[in-house]
């Protein structure tokens, strides 16, 4: 079989494919090999990619896009400055229009990125609602006890899947708000995915290595400039601190916080642990029963052949 008999088939049976894995393990540069040789076009999964100046912080590494063949298109990069919030919802409508636009065009959207919520809520198909405060219910509201609370959410919901909702106040009062705008207002469709999903497995010592090279070329290439850059622009050390990791160890230091040798070694060591948070999001992914099909390496043609496989 040809590689294209292979495309061909893979779209038949598939309208998405999905890479996955821990920070450093290679994703961008196996998603763009894999987009150059099936016509594919990237949709990043990551929360802080999303955002313009925040560049050698986040990985985006967009030279991997338009440099060494035809350039990749990539959606969900570069769409918000900073000072902007984005929302698992807004994510997940902002998926759905790219992904329909994608597959108009006759194209492979490729999803790939390691922010495990992104990737939960597109792929289980999460239901959520940019449902607003409502004054006059909160004011109705006000005047019931907890138990006459709880009834009521209960009434409009029959099941809760998540307890605490029934015995904090605040948060029952939200989801009954919640639960009462999406009762006024159904839901439209998403859209149906036939995914396959492929993550890249990396040997625990090996992880860690690639996350120190990769940390300390990004420091050379100037990532305390870019940090530097974004509060001389405005942005405050609170919003910069809420950017996590690279953003909230290079802030530190920036401050005069954390000296640069101690900053970089601690921050090496938080990546690590985020790392080894992603692996653990997506065994519970495989628990909730989302099948991963995992790889030992970042290589094209080991896609290309799982995908073959998978299409036979």
């Amino acid at each position: 079989m040809t590689e294209s008999d292979a495309i061909f088939r893979f779209m038949a049976r598939y309208n998405l494919l999905v890479i996955l894995g821990p920070t450093a393990s290679g994703k961008t540069a196996l998603a763009v090999g894999v987009a150059r040789r099936i016509g594919g076009e990237i949709v990043s999964a990551d929360s802080r990619q999303v955002y313009r100046g925040m560049d050698l912080g986040t990985g985006k590494d967009i030279g991997d896009y338009i440099e060494g063949g035809d350039p990749v298109p990539y959606h969900l990069i570069d769409i918000l400055d900073p000072g902007e919030e984005f929302s698992v919802f807004a994510y997940q409508k902002a998926f759905d229009r790219c992904f329909l636009e994608i597959t108009e065009r006759k194209r492979i959207p490729i999803m790939v990125g390691g922010t495990g919520l992104y990737l939960d809520a597109v792929l289980r198909g999460y239901r959520m609602s940019a449902v607003p405060e409502s004054e006059t219910l909160r004011r109705e509201l006000e005047q019931m006890d907890l138990p006459s609370l709880q009834r009521r959410l209960l009434a409009l919901k029959g099941k809760i899947h998540n307890s605490t909702d029934l015995l904090d106040r605040q948060r029952l009062v939200r989801a009954i708000e919640i639960a009462e705008f999406k009762a006024d207002q159904p839901e439209g469709p998403m859209p149906i995915l036939y995914p396959l999903i492929i993550g890249i497995r990396c040997e625990r010592g090996e992880l860690r290595r690639r996350i120190s090279q990769r940390l300390h070329s990004r420091l050379r290439s100037g990532m305390v400039e870019e940090v530097k850059g974004l509060h001389d622009g405005g942005l405050s050390w609170e919003r910069i601190d809420a950017f996590g990791l690279e953003y909230r160890y290079l802030g530190l230091y920036l401050q005069g916080r954390m000296g640069f040798e101690e900053m970089s070694e601690n921050l090496a060591i938080k990546i690590g642990q985020f790392a080894k948070r992603q692996e653990t999001w997506f065994r519970r992914m495989e628990r909730n029963g989302v099948r991963i099909n995992w790889i030992e390496r970042a290589d094209p043609d080991a896609v290309l052949a799982l995908m073959e496989r998978q299409a036979a």
